[in-house]
């Protein structure tokens, strides 16, 4: 059995005596707090804090860190308080301890909320102190590692939570070789018999191939000898879940992705990976397309390598990763590599570059936190943004940003910074202008245009990708709501204190504190808000604020048409999300309009003679007197149906008509009413009934149309 004495011989090949000696110290601490306590499997619990701090050791962890693995369940599983351990070993191994430690105070009636919440504890955790999620993915391995004891249906339930987070974050982190473990113990955990079934499959095939990958081997290590190029070639395995997952989402047969062969040349500088990549180019052809250079660009998790695949012998594949023993430090051990180099005194560029990357993606992490609406909310933007980055696009300044595949310039600007991000209002693609929405590539350069004043638009969640812009366009969207709800609220209880010839500035003094009190509000914004957004009803609120004792009735029959706050409210298509408009009629700009107030959304606006308000106008302290603004600067869409005789070419005659016209096209589509006749459906963008009017007299021209009739859901 792995013993405290194992552990201190293995760290005497880094750490001076004096912190090996303090690991001891709380080894020993750790031992006597979980004495009597036992795993699951009967061992003695101290053993799963050593296996931590031993996985920690591997990787070359400084002596806080292991300090933290022995003592990371002395908080959770005993008696001993955070204040205690901080005066026994100091401010910074209690904080660690605690950062590691899980949420037990509070009682969850959701399991998917403790977890949530757990992880938001660690990540302020990881904000103070980047060695809290080490901890926590070496306490999570040894975990995987031991979770034979437990019942099928928790060993699949820790295994997804291990491969949706922990796994990620490794990779994120640029810890390879513990997020490899935990990928394939989860599989193994979650898929058995799957596991079980390639891994034998793997087994057989390395076994036929050898003989192969031998010869390939020594031809490329013949070439470096030739050419004078230092450099050890070794071969690279598939681990298991990545063979699974090729086999499932890509539809490939096993003997196909075995058919790949994969090799890693390591060597001493980076003017060598190039020679050497030069030199495998020369043995075996490349295959076009498929070199990628991360030593001039890196990975977001610092990763840096040179990818080529090449037509060996006989044309079968071969993979060749090209880097140095720095960079082979980083690909196994990522953010970890950082105290790998500080424990020797020579921390090298490449290990405090992961450091700063690492760092500033908690930071990312905190700002998501603080805009999130909930625990669930945060955790599933985690693990959107846990994807490996794969697109490079430059600034205008020739700065390089990373972004996920399918990120979009919203992304981008949401990533340079927040503020960007809010008031962007188009962008610049290679100079050219192109829509927000465009999904970007690598080697493209972007130039965001921002204008003061702009909002983000409620659109832009259907195409945004990225967590940190997700949840700052959600932030800033209820944000926008509240202050338009608040706008509105005042408009629409002025209106109904008009009625009683009053208004919220002429309320006497206190009338408006009391019934917050009354109302359980904290401040005046609240109730207007609850107004705007139609959850209190702005005729009753001002009959509340008016005495109550008075006689509604005669107040209401004092109503004066002239009264300043008793006449229709004006709109003009630009309050995003406070008013709306009714997709059962499309309102446009001149149809008699009448408001609905509705719980939740504020106003609705209907046409009037639409037969939505039929049931509506039971309740007229719901209804809202509107009118159009003289300066509307908006586009409305309205949708037609055009009974048309079938013709080659009519479709496009349409289009150009429409574009000539000054409007859009959002939508179209055709239904076929026999062999000569169609209808023809459209959505179009108008600025008025106006501008349509025109239109469809354009469109009556025509030679084959019908009748023309403005259609309603």
């Amino acid at each position: 059995m792995f013993t405290i004495d194992d552990l201190a011989d293995r760290l005497g090949g880094y750490l001076p005596v004096e912190e090996i000696q303090q690991v001891r110290r709380a080894f020993y601490y750790a031992e006597q707090a979980h004495d009597g306590q036992t795993r699951r499997s009967g061992e003695p619990y101290v053993t799963h804090p050593l296996a931590v701090a031993n996985i920690l050791a591997n990787m070359h962890m400084d002596h806080q860190s292991l300090m933290a693995a022995m003592l990371h369940d002395v908080i959770e599983d005993t008696g001993i308080t955070k204040d205690a351990l901080a005066g026994q070993f100091g401010e910074a191994v209690a904080d660690l301890v605690d950062g590691v430690s899980k949420l037990t105070q509070i009682t969850f009636e959701d399991k998917a909320v403790a977890q949530a919440e757990n992880f938001q504890k660690m990540v302020m955790a990881m904000s103070q102190d980047i060695r809290v999620i080490i901890v926590k993915l070496a306490d999570r391995l040894h975990n995987m590692r031991t979770l034979g004891a437990l019942r099928p249906d928790k060993k699949r339930r820790i295994a997804r939570e291990t491969l949706e987070i922990y796994a990620r974050i490794a990779g994120r982190l640029g810890i390879n070789t513990i997020r490899v473990e935990l990928e394939d113990l989860s599989f193994q955990a979650i898929h058995p018999m799957r596991a079980e079934r390639i891994k034998r499959a793997v087994a057989r095939a390395r076994g036929n191939r050898r003989s192969t990958m031998r010869q390939i081997q020594d031809s490329l290590q013949r070439r470096l000898d030739e050419d004078d190029l230092v450099g050890s070639v070794v071969g690279r395995q598939k681990h298991l879940l990545s063979i699974y997952r090729k086999m499932h989402d890509q539809r490939k047969p096993f003997a196909e992705i075995m058919d790949v062969f994969g090799f890693r040349i390591i060597t001493d500088t980076v003017d060598n990976c190039y020679r050497i990549l030069g030199a495998v180019h020369n043995l075996y052809k490349p295959v076009p397309g498929r070199f990628k250079d991360y030593i001039a660009i890196p990975k977001a998790n610092g990763y840096q390598s040179l990818h080529t695949t090449l037509f060996g012998p006989s044309g079968m594949p071969i993979e060749v990763q090209i880097r140095t023993r720095e960079m082979e430090a980083m690909a196994n051990n990522g953010i970890a590599a950082h105290w790998l180099y500080k424990a020797g005194q020579t921390e090298r560029p490449i290990a405090a570059g992961s450091h700063a990357r690492a760092r500033e993606w908690v930071r990312g992490l905190l700002e998501m936190q603080r805009h999130a609406g909930d625990s669930l909310e945060f955790i599933e933007h985690v693990k959107n943004d846990l994807f490996p980055d794969d697109v490079y696009i430059f600034t205008p300044k020739g700065d390089i940003m990373e972004l996920p595949q399918g990120a979009t310039a919203v992304d981008f600007a949401y990533s340079v910074h927040t503020d960007i991000g809010n008031s962007c209002i188009a962008c610049r693609i290679d100079r050219h202008l192109a829509p927000l929405s465009t999904p970007l590539e690598s080697g493209q350069t972007l130039e965001i245009i921002t204008a003061p004043g702009a909002r983000p638009n409620l659109a832009w969640l259907n195409f945004v990708i990225t967590a940190k812009a997700r949840s700052a366009i959600r932030h800033a969207l209820k944000n926008q709501q509240r202050s338009e709800a608040i706008q509105l609220g005042r408009r629409l209880l002025n209106r109904a204190l008009g009625g009683f010839e009053s208004s919220l500035e002429t309320l006497p003094e206190g009338r408006l504190a009391a019934l917050l009190t009354e109302l359980d509000l904290k401040a005046e914004d609240d109730l207007l808000e609850s107004i705007g957004l139609g959850t209190r009803l702005a005729h009753a609120t001002a009959r509340r604020l008016i005495d109550s004792a008075a006689d509604s009735t005669d107040a209401e029959t004092s109503q004066h048409d002239d009264s300043p706050h008793s006449g229709p409210i004006v709109i003009n298509g630009s309050e995003s999300m406070a008013i709306s408009f009714g997709r059962c009629c499309y309102p446009l700009p001149g149809d008699p309009v009448v408001g609905h107030l509705s719980m939740g959304k504020g106003i609705v606006v209907h046409r009037h003679d639409c037969g939505n308000l039929e049931e509506l106008r039971d309740d007229p302290d719901k209804l809202v007197s509107l009118t159009w603004s003289k300066q509307i600067d908006q586009d409305f869409p309205v949708p037609l149906r055009i009974e048309v005789e079938t013709r080659r070419g009519l479709i496009a005659e349409l289009a150009s008509l429409i574009t000539d016209a000054d409007a859009n096209i959002e939508r179209i589509g055709i239904e076929e009413r026999g062999a000569r006749l169609s209808i023809v459906n459209l959505t179009i963008m108008v600025k008025g009934r106006i501008h349509l009017a025109r239109i469809i007299k354009r469109l009556r021209n025509l030679n084959h149309i019908g009748r023309i009739v403005r259609a309603r859901s």
